[in-house]
């Protein structure tokens, strides 16, 4: 709505999207390496689940970027892509909420 045309705006949400991806990728990665186990048993089953978490909302960033929007840029299909990209980037925000819901209820030290 505040700017001159719907190309200018399509390019700077684009713009915008592929930062968002970026950045999503680079703070899952960080959530991976925070997660990591530090014993050789590896994490508890809570730990998988956020990890799996992470994953999932890593890819869902990925083929945002990849597999959908290079179609919503050569306007195949637009309604459909683009009803696509909004439905994985909805998932990607549930995925980050639950991670943070688990978070939330995890206990902040170790119990003995």
């Amino acid at each position: 709505a505040h700017l001159p045309s719907p190309a200018l705006a399509g390019s700077l949400a684009a713009k915008l999207f592929a930062a968002q991806t970026w950045v999503s990728l680079v703070c899952g990665l960080l959530l991976l390496l925070l997660l990591r186990p530090r014993q050789s048993a590896g994490p508890d089953p809570k730990v998988w689940g956020m990890i799996l978490l992470i994953l999932g909302a890593m890819l869902l960033a990925a083929l945002a970027e990849f597999a959908v929007a290079p179609r919503i840029l050569a306007r195949a299909n637009l309604a459909l892509w683009h009803s696509l990209g909004s439905a994985m980037f909805l998932l990607q925000w549930l995925c980050a909420a639950l991670l943070l819901w688990r978070l939330a209820e995890a206990p902040a030290t170790p119990q003995p």
